[in-house]
């Protein structure tokens, strides 16, 4: 059954607001957030010594240092400093589960004397291949330890089913870091990134060979027209796409929703053109529905990537996949290898995860605390009538700073506000809610979350609302 959403309604005559204060109230609580978090300064300063750039991913940097963690329990985080937060990053979407689940540490610790790993199979790898299958309604799974991993695996095996070599991607999609979809992601500024039907292929950083650039091509979001326009010259230039790759809901610019028939017209096109579509549900598996994104939407890919939320904290991928598609790996023309895959701890993990953790009950629940969160926002911009508006799918959710709807990544780069969003991050940290930095990042609630933590991120945004409107 297909799901409605609610149009995004935005104010018609937003209030204006002053730059000149809210760069004032960016430095003033810049100057609150670093004064209280000496311990981590002096933590960064240390990691120099051996960790490059003093951190284990690019990801975790910020200036002037990042804000180290120290440990979490159910719906909260606290920091070396000694602060405590309610956690709405919940480590990039990963934790919907919350921080240290009973039951998830039971599994572990039954799991952990009989032995971690031994790169062989076990029965705990069959049960959670069934109940993805079960919930995804694709046959076929093999697990792999990260979202890149999976994305970088399904590619190869779309590739090898096709004969093709040339990827489609959406702009502005991450898909992870490997070279072929390290491309036309749109963290960075760009000068130009061309019209909509001929899009630009632009590496992300240096290192990624231009012959992999130029085999990936991007298309716009919510722009089914386009999509087919750009693989009918791909079909001209003898190049025709092994797969489209694509997020069915945008998680890297806040949350953009798929417009109504925008994803039935994307199968139909890749189906009529014999192109693998390849949701990638690392983001939205198991956080916005309990058969993610699939179910949420009632569209079926040929394959379906996963990570994050699946290992309930450990390290695990997936690649899900027709009987058809999944055929180059089980006729050996593909090896899907890796020593830890299938892992013995992570299975475990994830067999708890799945069958006690992530309940019909547990998705209500998340149903019930994003209704109130949007509610909440909602009621903020209309009473201090910002410039913004809310999308929430699941446990996923943010508010987009823009008079006007964002529907792909040239909408959003030319009108989501960064310095509002700027502002949002240093709000909510030095108010007790830990977020995601970034004005790209949306918050994930966890199971865990209850209407408090829901009233405190919602009072948060009240305080910087009014704070931005104040005579």
């Amino acid at each position: 059954m297909t799901t409605t959403f609610p149009t995004a309604t935005i104010n018609a005559h937003p209030v204006t607001l002053d730059s000149s204060r809210i760069k004032e109230l960016i430095g003033r609580e810049e100057s609150r957030l670093d004064a209280r978090t000496t311990a981590s300064k002096a933590m960064y300063e240390q990691a120099h010594h051996h960790l490059s750039g003093g951190v284990a991913s690019s990801y975790q940097l910020r200036d002037p240092w990042p804000i180290y963690l120290e440990g979490g329990s159910g719906s909260r985080v606290w920091d070396v400093d000694g602060t405590e937060y309610y956690d709405f990053h919940n480590g990039f979407g990963s934790m919907v589960q919350g921080h240290a689940h009973p039951l998830i540490g039971k599994a572990i610790a039954e799991r952990f004397p009989k032995g971690t790993h031994f790169a062989a199979p076990t029965e705990d790898a069959i049960v959670v291949g069934d109940e993805l299958a079960r919930r995804w309604g694709l046959p076929k799974w093999r697990y792999t330890n990260s979202g890149s991993e999976a994305t970088m695996d399904a590619i190869r095996i779309a590739r090898a089913y096709t004969g093709r070599d040339t990827v489609m991607k959406i702009f502005g999609s991450y898909h992870g870091h490997h070279d072929t979809v390290m491309v036309s992601i749109g963290f960075q500024d760009y000068d130009d990134i061309g019209p909509a039907d001929n899009l630009a292929s632009i590496p992300y950083g240096a290192g990624v060979p231009q012959a992999t650039v130029d085999m990936t091509v991007a298309v716009p979001f919510n722009d089914a027209a386009a999509m087919e326009r750009r693989i009918q010259r791909l079909q001209t230039e003898n190049r025709l796409p092994a797969c489209v790759i694509m997020e069915a809901a945008m998680m890297n610019l806040g949350v953009v929703l798929p417009e109504p028939g925008y994803l039935e017209a994307v199968r139909e096109i890749t189906a009529r053109y014999g192109i693998v579509l390849i949701f990638d549900e690392v983001k939205t598996g198991l956080t916005i529905a309990a058969g993610g994104a699939r179910e949420r939407f009632d569209v079926l890919p040929d394959m379906v990537t996963m990570s994050k939320a699946l290992g309930a904290g450990l390290p695990m991928g997936a690649i899900g996949g027709t009987e058809e598609v999944m055929s180059v790996v089980e006729d050996h023309s593909v090896y899907q290898v890796g020593t830890y895959n299938g892992n013995p701890l992570c299975v475990a993990a994830a067999r708890a995860n799945l069958l006690d953790v992530l309940t019909p009950d547990a998705y209500a629940h998340l149903d019930h605390l994003n209704a109130r969160i949007i509610e909440g926002c909602d009621d903020v911009i209309r009473r201090y009538n910002l410039p913004g508006y809310t999308v929430g799918i699941g446990s996923k959710g943010c508010v987009t700073f823009s008079e006007y709807k964002v529907v792909d990544y040239l909408t959003y780069r030319q009108n989501q506000r960064e310095d509002l969003a700027d502002l949002a991050w240093l709000f909510n940290m030095n108010r007790g809610v830990y977020m995601t930095p970034g004005r790209e990042e949306e918050w994930t609630l966890s199971i865990i979350h209850d209407d408090a933590a829901i009233d405190a991120y919602v009072e948060c945004f009240d305080e910087m609302a009014h704070e931005l409107t104040k005579d």
